[in-house]
């Protein structure tokens, strides 16, 4: 046999070798789709709702780590999962983390999402309109980080392309942007401030920066103004006009007279917190007549800073209000609002007995 004949063959032979001994392993290794009958495609679960915790130490070997996986119920073969790491090229490069599984997955699933560093996470929804002190709680709740640690760590150093546009003085609440995050079991209360900037940061880069006009509000300010239109709108097609309306006020000096303002205020009291929320329902008269800067009726112009962390939808509507010569507006039942020129009109719109809901 010549040279050139010698090697295919030996590659042949090679390959034929390597898959009888691929063969002869799973053959031989419980929980394998060759002995089993009728072949397993999938997992079988176990029927109980039951989630096993699974933590990957850095260095673990797959040897060691299916032997974790078998005695904790999730797989039947510690076997199967070490044959498979090697068939797949992975070795002993698994990723180091916390996993989450339901006794009876298959090795390959388990495989799978080990390789894949698929670590076990939390998710959470972050509603807009909420102040900080009521996102740290959210967190809590839903086991992210302890509120007070979220607390703490806003006043650490960021990073975040919209933070230079900031005054030198303010704080974060209005950017922490409201969505649905998913968060690892490890996550540090530093790393969840960073992800909900971050958010904000992409928003503010695609869909707001462009929107800011030199001759306009500040990114501040415009945060500022989206936030008392976020307590303001039950209604998502009306925020645009009640933009329109705070608008107007400024560009004529009339104070604001927004109520979520005044009940901004009265969320840094504890005392008041204790016994009505973070938001007051119904102001009394020494709520209106207090002298917080963020009592808009005793004050004109916008507020010191934002009074909750507003959505995408109203930071538009601050930069893009409605054309309107409106000043004033009153809520109807069912949550939208009666908007007037003239404070007679407003008047009439306040008096009415019966106003037509939404």
């Amino acid at each position: 046999m010549n040279d050139a004949r010698f090697v295919p063959v030996a590659v042949v032979v090679g390959l034929v070798v390597l898959l009888g001994v691929g063969a002869w392993l799973l053959a031989r290794t419980p929980g394998s789709l060759v002995n089993e009958a009728p072949p397993r495609l999938g997992a079988t679960l176990s029927p109980s709702d039951a989630i096993v915790t699974i933590t990957v130490e850095r260095g673990e070997s797959a040897r060691e780590i299916g032997e974790k996986l078998e005695q904790a119920g999730v797989i039947e073969s510690a076997r199967l999962f070490r044959v498979l790491t090697d068939l797949m090229g992975l070795g002993d490069e698994l990723e180091a983390g916390i996993y989450e599984f339901q006794p009876g997955e298959t090795a390959l699933i388990a495989v799978r999402r080990i390789s894949g560093g698929i670590t076990a996470s939390r998710g959470v929804t972050i509603r807009e309109g909420l102040r900080l002190e009521e996102i740290a709680d959210v967190l809590e709740e839903e086991g992210i980080v302890s509120a007070d640690a979220f607390l703490l760590a806003l006043e650490d150093e960021h990073a975040a392309s919209f933070l230079e546009q900031l005054p030198p003085d303010a704080g974060l609440e209005g950017f922490l942007f409201p969505a649905t995050y998913r968060f690892s079991l490890t996550v540090s209360a530093r790393e969840v401030v960073q992800r909900l900037l971050g958010a904000f940061d992409q928003r503010y880069r695609e869909e707001i920066e462009p929107r800011l006009r030199p001759d306009g509000l500040s990114l501040h300010e415009i945060v500022v103004l989206a936030s008392i239109i976020e307590r303001e709108a039950q209604v998502a097609e009306e925020r645009p006009v009640i933009a329109s309306v705070f608008v107007n006020r400024l560009a004529r000096g009339i104070p604001l007279q927004a109520d979520p303002t005044v009940q901004y205020a009265l969320g840094n009291d504890p005392a008041s917190v204790q016994q009505y929320g973070y938001w007051k329902r119904e102001l009394s008269n020494a709520d209106l007549e207090s002298t917080s800067p963020y009592n808009t009726y005793a004050h004109s112009g916008l507020p010191p800073g934002p009074i909750a962390n507003p959505g995408l939808d109203s930071i538009l509507a601050a930069l893009e209000p409605a054309d309107t010569n409106y000043l004033y507006f009153v809520a109807r039942p069912g949550g939208c609002h009666s908007f007037a020129e003239t404070l007679e009109e407003h008047n009439r719109n306040v008096r009415e007995t019966n106003p037509p809901e939404c």
